[in-house]
């Protein structure tokens, strides 16, 4: 890359991370919120979010990966399903051809309570983002992947050193 694409590049770097790291904050204000919604403990909820956006994606999430989404071990994971399973919360299903696969469903009651919570909020986010054109979203998304990938190689790193 060119000197001169670089130049300042240090401080919007740091302006961007700043305004993303608002940003998480209140997306995880967001997520307390709901979670005192439920009635629920955060993690609890925060998993709930896992499998309904796994859903919607059109590719539901297993309790492995849900575990890696939300970094828990795999005995609070089984632990965290349990409590929301007993709770009427999700559903575990085999699916998959591999029947050892266990598929992670969220209850229809739990939906319509994640939408009432949500829905309001849509219409305005909704307003902000048809003020950019497609293809600048299209730019912004490219850069927080590329971002995310570089911080995923540094925390590889990392845990391997650690």
């Amino acid at each position: 890359m060119e000197e001169s694409a670089l130049e300042g590049a240090a401080e919007r770097r740091e302006l961007l991370v700043e305004a993303l790291r608002v940003y998480g904050g209140r997306y995880a204000e967001l997520s307390r919120s709901f979670a005192a919604h439920l009635g629920l403990y955060a993690t609890d909820a925060t998993a709930l979010l896992e499998i309904i956006a796994a859903e919607e994606r059109g590719a539901p999430i297993s309790p492995a990966r849900l575990g890696k989404r939300i970094l828990l071990s795999s005995g609070a994971t089984t632990s965290l399903l349990n409590r929301l399973e007993r709770a009427g919360h999700i559903v575990r299903s085999r699916e998959h051809s591999d029947r050892r696969v266990v598929t992670l469903r969220s209850s229809a009651h739990i939906q319509e309570r994640a939408d009432e919570f949500f829905r309001p909020l849509a219409a305005p986010m909704d307003a902000i983002v048809g003020r950019y054109p497609p293809e600048d979203l299209d730019r912004f998304r490219a850069l927080l992947a590329e971002m995310g990938t570089a911080m995923d190689s540094h925390l590889a790193r990392v845990n391997q050193d650690g």
